[in-house]
């Protein structure tokens, strides 16, 4: 019998998340930084980086961006909150 381990999180922290990934493709994650503003029923996280990590973080034709965003707002879905993600 399989037991069901998908329990939703409404704990997620999702500033953690962002950091954490942002974190694991930069060449100096001791200057990555995710700040969080509530707007009524929305979540704004900025994303800050290192000027000479942002091409990293981006990517190609902002590819890295938008698998971030992805991520996030998959995770956020979890956490039942709406979420935007703007990178700096």
């Amino acid at each position: 019998m399989e037991e069901n381990i998908g329990i939703p999180c409404k704990d997620l922290d999702l500033c953690l998340v962002l950091a954490d990934m942002a974190r694991a493709i930069v060449d100096h994650p001791d200057q990555v930084s995710v700040t969080q503003t509530e707007k009524e029923d929305e979540l704004l996280l900025t994303l800050t980086v290192a000027e000479s990590d942002m091409g990293m973080v981006i990517g190609k034709h902002g590819k890295i961006a938008r698998a971030l965003r992805t991520v996030m707002k998959a995770a956020a879905k979890i956490a039942d909150k709406k979420i935007t993600v703007d990178i700096q």
